[in-house]
């Protein structure tokens, strides 16, 4: 009885220490060299705006000056990716009587997805863009905004994507991954995380919170519009940061120091460390702002509107903006 006891107790000892010596990410952010050492032992999620590249070689050119190859057209993966087209990762919900598209998954679909593209629990989730343009950023901090709202944690972005994974020599693949189904579970969602039409309404009037639009200049002033939204112009009293200042240009679009996004949101009116809504469109761009603000620079009153501008603009909320001739 006693041998058995200490059996049992052996096997709970290392259950534990298996758990505690699971892989842990450092940080929101990992390099290529984190990912090539530790690849093993994570989930790679490879988001980009054109899945058909997944499965076809990169083309490259030579710049003429320095002799150095530059990459014209993404293609290949990381062995072992699982492809995410981000598309499928956001739906239509209904919002009072309006219906309200581009919206978080419910937490039963969203674990579904999660467990097709091979997401284990325990196991760290590694997000992966394309990393050629400074709004690839954007996909990969909305997956992970998603994931964070489900209750994972141990989930970082590659900095640089794909893109920046080439550059540094690394290997690649052009044929299909083998993904193995998942066990992955969705927690509760994190109600903190989120940000209604009413929410966004009491932070204006009670100027509580700071807005931030993060769409390009001329769709903030209302010189411009998507289709996705029914108006010209911006929240009023939102500040302007473009999530194309968020990264740098080059051989990939790789993020910025600490220092350069205090610098950023300041000059551009935005206090880094007090409470701010970000939007933009339909919940994307966005995504890039909180994922700076919460995740970089540990701003935890950071929360993002799903809804944006296209929910704010169908449910006719007050818009400000300059004239147009």
């Amino acid at each position: 009885m006693k041998a058995q006891i200490r059996c049992m107790t052996g096997a709970a000892l290392l259950g534990l220490a298996q758990w505690g010596w699971a892989l842990q990410v450092p940080g929101p952010v990992v390099d290529g060299e984190w990912l090539a050492k530790n690849k093993a032992e994570v989930t790679v999620l490879d988001v980009r705006p054109n899945q058909k590249t997944f499965l076809t070689a990169p083309q490259f050119a030579t710049d003429k000056k320095t002799g150095k190859k530059v990459l014209v057209e993404l293609g290949g993966h990381i062995q072992d990716a699982s492809p995410v087209q981000n598309s499928m990762v956001r739906v239509e919900r209904t919002v009072g009587a309006l219906k309200v598209k581009f919206m978080l998954p419910e937490r039963a679909d969203f674990e579904k997805l999660a467990r097709n593209w091979g997401v284990r629990e325990g196991r760290p989730v590694v997000i992966v863009a394309a990393g050629q343009d400074p709004v690839d950023m954007n996909d990969a901090a909305r997956l992970y905004w998603q994931f964070k709202v489900y209750g994972e944690d141990n989930i970082a972005i590659v900095n640089g994507g794909t893109a920046a994974w080439l550059a540094e020599g690394r290997e690649i693949t052009t044929a299909p991954s083998k993904v193995v189904e998942g066990d992955w579970a969705a927690k509760p969602a994190r109600t903190e995380m989120l940000v209604s039409s009413e929410n966004v309404e009491k932070a204006v009037a009670g100027k509580t919170a700071q807005l931030i639009d993060s769409r390009i200049t001329s769709q903030y002033l209302g010189l411009s519009k998507k289709d996705s939204v029914f108006g010209y112009g911006h929240i009023p009293g939102a500040q302007n940061v473009s999530s194309e200042l968020l990264t740098t240009e080059g051989d990939a679009t790789r993020m910025l120091s600490v220092a350069t996004y205090r610098d950023i949101y300041k000059a551009s009116g935005v206090d880094p460390q007090a409470p701010a809504i970000t939007y933009c469109n339909t919940g994307i761009l966005a995504a890039g702002n909180w994922f700076v603000l919460s995740e970089i620079l540990g701003n935890k009153q950071a929360r993002l509107y799903d809804g944006s501008m296209h929910q704010w603009t169908l449910e006719k909320r007050a818009l400000q903006a300059v004239a147009r001739q």
